[in-house]
């Protein structure tokens, strides 16, 4: 099953939240493949990364987020892990990982308990580099804003803040490594 079958399943009643999905993943998508070409010497896949970045928020169907039109009964801060259980269904592992491990700039185990969040207790970072620069590049833009708004580095920079500073941290060394 491709990424196009996998959306199609999970997003044929909603018209509005699809169109949410799919512009936000093509953003994402399209920043994945420019900090590819621009960086030949990370031999990044890039079929994985436009794959992935097309479903990494796959999740968000079963969430409950009425400003993006997401209906669902989980919260937010779980779409990554119901994403990854979704793909996984599907046999889609790697893909699986990038769900599970793109929120924020990932997210610690300890992380999950000072801040009793409703995520398994491990930690869900982003470890390949695909991962790193799917997650870095979602950062830049927003489910509740218009398709074409793009963040500045500081701005994403600064709504990672409210998370804490580990995760700026992350975000900025990976700033430096793919900008």
């Amino acid at each position: 099953m491709d990424y196009e079958q996998i959306i199609d399943l999970y997003y044929n009643e909603d018209a509005t939240l699809r169109s949410i999905l799919v512009d936000h993943s093509m953003q994402v998508a399209r920043r994945a493949l420019h900090i590819a070409d621009m960086h030949p010497e990370l031999s990044l896949d890039r079929t994985f990364l436009f794959e992935a970045a097309m479903l990494h928020d796959i999740g968000i169907v079963r969430c409950n987020a009425p400003g993006i039109h997401c209906y669902g009964t989980e919260p937010y801060i779980c779409h990554g892990i119901i994403g990854a259980e979704m793909l996984r269904h599907h046999g889609l592992e790697r893909h699986a990982r990038v769900c599970e491990r793109h929120t924020g700039a990932g997210i610690t185990q300890d992380d999950i308990l000072t801040q009793n969040l409703p995520l398994p207790l491990r930690d869900l970072l982003p470890e390949t580099l695909e991962e790193q620069v799917i997650c870095y590049a979602d950062k830049f833009y927003s489910k509740s804003r218009p398709a074409g708004y793009e963040k500045t580095l500081e701005q994403a920079m600064k709504s990672l803040a409210k998370f804490g500073t580990a995760g700026v941290e992350r975000f900025r060394l990976w700033a430096e490594r793919f900008e």
